[in-house]
């Protein structure tokens, strides 16, 4: 052959016949490498051999015929993998489900088999669509026309969620709707509309997010068993629950004035329950305390009547005698809290010293008038004392 390029005798030993780039046959021995133009007429020859009176014979059609059967018979085998469940159809109709393995089935058009992955957990965008921006990761981009949504107080709101779901039953997911991701779509927008419109968008962003989420997938999983689509609705997520980005600006202002609003309200009744507790504990304190007068005054007043009663017995028995100890006692009681100078009209000779501090603690103050005519008094009567020394 052409390269084989042999050079001086075969029986040099090492320098036997060598390959097309230089180097020795693979095997030991002086063998040739192997030759792929016979290999080629070995395989014509056998042809030849088992079709010897040529390809339109009467066995060679026979043969090729039992070939062809053959591939026919083994276009049966088919295989199911850990996450998906195969459904044979004969002649339209569902005849068999299996399991993960090998398996077969009649060969086309007899059987036919599918394989969808009912243990996967798929999912839905409803009002965006994720894109890919390269080295920043990926972004969100808006669907307008499935995002905007009417809430129960005429607001409109800016809604993404996503919708995830498998396959429950095999055999209707794959004949019963036809493009089963499109219903599930629609479905879930339509139910996200129904729910979303029965709420105000405040309690949506806040409160009832979460409650919405399962209303949003009990009604789908209910219309979707409807249908007769065979998937459950494991979860919905909502992502973005904003106003258009027309009026967010709007928006987010109303939202401070109403967090003013509710923390002005919260202060008003933090006062109120502060206020309101000490003015009815005031109250309570004075109520106590009138009452506790009126006891008071009432035991006095008796206590006087019964007093008034016992001097008006005495008095009947000795006029003269309570008649002068009642005078006494009045007396004692005006007196007792004045401040007093006693003069005794027999001493002769002695002139009267008056304290005028002692005289102005108990004296009122005197006008203008009053006061220097006071003066004049008493300068005339120092100088009448002096007169009489």
């Amino acid at each position: 052959m052409p390269w084989n390029n042999q050079t001086g005798d075969e029986g040099k030993g090492s320098q036997g016949p060598r390959g097309p780039w230089g180097q020795g046959p693979s095997g030991g021995g002086d063998s040739n490498p192997p030759d792929f133009q016979d290999y080629l007429r070995r395989g014509q020859d056998r042809l030849r051999h088992l079709l010897p009176r040529g390809p339109f014979s009467k066995e060679s059609l026979t043969i090729i015929g039992l070939v062809i059967l053959g591939l026919w018979i083994m276009s049966g085998v088919y295989f199911v993998r850990p996450d998906e469940e195969g459904v044979v159809l004969r002649f339209g109709a569902v005849t068999a489900i299996s399991d993960a393995g090998m398996r077969y089935h009649l060969p086309w058009p007899i059987e036919v088999a599918y394989t969808p992955k009912v243990r996967n957990e798929n999912k839905i965008t409803i009002g965006y669509q994720p894109t890919d921006s390269g080295e920043e990761g990926t972004q969100l981009s808006d669907v307008v026309e499935e995002s905007h949504m009417l809430t129960g107080d005429e607001n409109i709101v800016d809604i993404n969620f996503t919708v995830y779901w498998k396959i429950k039953d095999a055999p209707a997911f794959l004949f019963n709707v036809p493009n089963q991701e499109g219903a599930i779509k629609a479905v879930a927008e339509s139910a996200m509309r129904e729910v979303v419109g029965e709420n105000q968008i405040e309690r949506i962003q806040t409160s009832e997010r979460e409650q919405i989420q399962i209303r949003v997938r009990d009604l789908m999983q209910k219309t979707l068993d409807r249908y007769g689509l065979g998937v459950t609705i494991t979860r919905v997520q909502m992502l973005k629950t904003d106003p258009p980005a027309e009026v967010i600006a709007a928006y987010r202002d109303v939202q401070a004035a109403r967090a003013d609003q509710d923390r002005k309200r919260n202060e008003a009744e933090a006062y109120a329950n502060t206020i309101i507790p000490q003015a009815r504990g005031q109250a309570a304190h004075i109520v106590q305390d009138a009452e506790a007068y009126r006891q008071q005054m009432i035991a006095e007043a008796g206590g006087q009547a019964k007093r008034f009663l016992s001097v008006y017995a005495e008095y009947k028995k000795a006029p003269q005698v309570a008649r002068k100890r009642m005078y006494l006692e009045n007396m004692s009681q005006i007196l007792g809290p004045m401040n007093k100078i006693i003069v005794d009209d027999s001493v002769k000779g002695i002139v009267p010293y008056f304290q005028l501090p002692a005289l102005q603690k108990t004296l009122p103050p005197l006008s203008s008038s009053r006061a220097s005519s006071a003066a004049q008094q008493q300068g005339n009567e120092q100088v009448d004392q002096g007169a009489v020394q």
